[in-house]
């Protein structure tokens, strides 16, 4: 199996950064089509456009990105045997608490396709983020490893 994963290993790397890529584009459109969802005149051909942008946005590119990335993660953290790293174990919660970001997006989502609003516009785009946040804090635990 080591060896399998030493021959793949660049393969397996550049892929989770490109659905990392992907996945984080997500997490920064959604946010925004809710703010101009919002803005929409509930019931409008407007608002049911946006249900249909956000739908798509997150069946095709936000949750299968985010579980590939989940999935290439952890083979990369198994082949690099990196769970004693505190660095590692950092980022690990970093990413744990995007995916639960994306968990309440895709709540909000359904909220917004049955015409509820209970947040702001200004609270949305304040929402929007905590995802280039955690995207730095996560780019300098992976490249600057501190706690090494």
């Amino acid at each position: 199996m080591i060896e399998i994963l030493t021959l793949a290993y660049p393969w397996i790397k550049a892929a989770h950064i490109i659905f990392v890529i992907f996945w984080m584009a997500g997490l920064f459109m959604l946010p925004r089509f809710f703010v101009y969802h919002q803005e929409a005149a509930e019931g409008s051909p407007e608002a049911t456009a946006w249900v249909e942008r956000e739908d798509k946005l997150a069946t095709i590119i936000m949750n299968p990105s985010m579980l590939i990335v989940w999935v290439l993660g952890l083979t990369l953290a198994y082949y690099l045997n990196l769970w004693a790293q505190p660095w590692f174990l950092v980022k690990l919660l970093f990413v744990t608490a995007l995916s639960g970001y994306q968990g309440w997006l895709m709540a909000y989502r359904k909220k917004l396709s049955r015409g509820e609003r209970p947040l702001s516009g200004k609270r949305l785009r304040m929402l929007n983020e905590v995802p280039g946040i955690a995207a730095a804090v996560i780019v300098i635990l992976v490249i600057v490893r501190p706690f090494s």
